[in-house]
C-alpha cells in the first residue's frame, strides 16, 4: 500500500509540474486587459519582500500551518490580495487529498482554505 501511496504522489507531482501556467493564476492581464483578484509576484519580488522583511520566508509560513494539514508541499505562491500578501499553499495531504491553505505572508498565520 505504500507503493500505491508514492506512485499516485509522484504522478499528481508530475501532472502538477505539466500543467500550464493560466493567466488568471499568475495574475497577469487577461485578453479583455482586466488584471485578476490575485496577481501572483515573480521570484525578483519574493526575493525583495523577504530581504526587507515585509514577508515571512517561505520556510516559516510552511512551518506555521504545518500542523493544521500534514503532508507535501506541491506548489507555493507569493499573491497580492484585497487584503495584503499570502501565501497560497498547496499540499498532497498524507490521506491523499489535496489541500489549497492561504496563509498570511506577514504574520505566518492561517486565513484561510480554497
Amino acid at each position: 500500500m505504500g507503493t500505491n501511496r508514492a506512485s499516485v504522489a509522484a504522478l499528481f507531482a508530475l501532472a502538477i509540474a505539466l500543467a500550464p501556467v493560466r493567466a488568471q493564476e499568475a495574475g497577469r492581464p487577461t485578453h479583455s486587459g482586466v488584471e485578476t483578484p490575485h496577481a501572483c509576484l515573480n521570484q525578483r519580488e519574493r526575493r525583495a519582500l523577504v530581504e526587507n522583511g515585509t514577508v515571512l520566508r517561505l520556510a516559516a509560513a510552511i512551518h506555521a500551518v504545518r500542523s493544521h494539514v500534514p503532508g507535501t508541499l506541491v506548489r507555493a505562491r507569493l499573491c497580492r490580495r484585497h487584503d495584503g500578501l499570502v501565501y497560497l499553499l498547496t499540499v498532497l495531504a498524507h490521506d491523499g487529498k489535496v489541500e489549497r491553505l492561504v496563509v498570511d505572508a506577514a504574520k505566518g498565520t492561517l486565513v484561510g482554505e480554497r
